[in-house]
This record gives structure tokens, sequence and C-alpha cells, in this order.
């Protein structure tokens, strides 16, 4: 027998007020558009819906909603003090050597001057070595390409962080 009823962390994100789903949401993802996007779509009868939801206002954001998406962002083996999801997000850099965390630094500032911004990329469940080499390889694409590769990584980060703001109860 299967259940109808709405997982108790979905019913929970459902049911805030709208400055609190709000400040909920940009905790997720830092874009404006996407934030406001789902608090439209609210309810959701599903968590396959929000996620569908957050996919479809993913594909909507305009060049500057995805850079204020990625504002939100640090870099990679850097994460802000205090930050607990970029923190659990970036962990595979957390064992990194030195050598490691110093090639990093150095990716990270030269794929921010090819592209204007910070390298995106989903690192959960990535070891700090996947990460140097997806930064690498991606630091040869040409501008189009790359937005489009971080709108996908972004969606991917959406979905981490809305599973985990669901599981909460």
């Amino acid at each position: 027998m299967t259940s109808t009823s709405t997982p108790p962390g979905l019913a929970r994100l459902n049911g805030l007020g709208e400055r609190a789903a709000h400040a909920a949401l940009h905790e997720v993802c830092a874009s404006t558009a996407w934030v406001e996007r789902l608090l439209a779509a609210r309810p959701w009868a599903t968590v396959e819906g929000l996620y569908a939801a957050s996919d479809a206002a993913v594909a909507e954001l305009t060049p500057a909603d995805l850079a204020e998406a990625m504002a939100g962002h640090p870099p990679i083996g850097r994460p802000e003090p205090g930050d607990p999801a970029a923190a659990r997000e970036q962990r595979g850099m957390a064992g990194a050597s030195a050598e490691l965390r110093g090639e990093m630094l150095e990716l990270n500032r030269a794929y921010r001057e090819k592209f204007g911004h910070v390298f995106l990329i989903c690192a959960t469940g990535r070891t700090g070595e996947q990460m140097r080499d997806a930064v690498r390889e991606r630091t040869g694409n040409p501008p189009e390409r790359e937005r489009e590769i971080v709108r996908t990584e972004l969606g991917g980060i959406n979905r981490v962080r809305l599973a985990r703001l669901v599981e909460e109860d």
C-alpha cells in the first residue's frame, strides 16, 4: 500500500509563510528569479514535483540570473566560514594536500579570469582530484558551452540542497 501523504519536510516547506519560504529557498539558490519561480509553484504535492519546479526554474534563468546564483557560491576549496552547506558539499577538498589546495587556487583563478565567475560544480561526493580534473577540463570550453554546463551543475546543486531541506524536520 502506498502512502499519499506529503513527506513532513515538504509539508513544512509548503506551510512556511512567504518571507520564511523565501529565506529557506534563498539558502538553496541565491538567484531571486529561481526563488520567485519556486514560490509561485507552491504547494508541491511531491518531492519530485519540487525537483521538477526547480529544474524548470533553472532552465529559465537568464545570464544575469545565473550570475546572481553563482555569486552565492564560494570557490572550490575555500568555503566561507560559517557556511555549513558549502563545507559539507566540498568535503572532498577537506583532506586535500597543500599541493592540491594550491593547485585548485590557481585553477580557480584561471577559470575566473576566463569566464568572469566562480567555477561551479556539484561537488557532493567528488574527491578533490575529481574537482581539479573537472576545472582543468572545463577551462578549455568555449563560454557558451561552459554556461550550459554551469546551468546543469547549478541544477544538481539545487537538488542536493532541496533534498536536505525537505529531509529536515
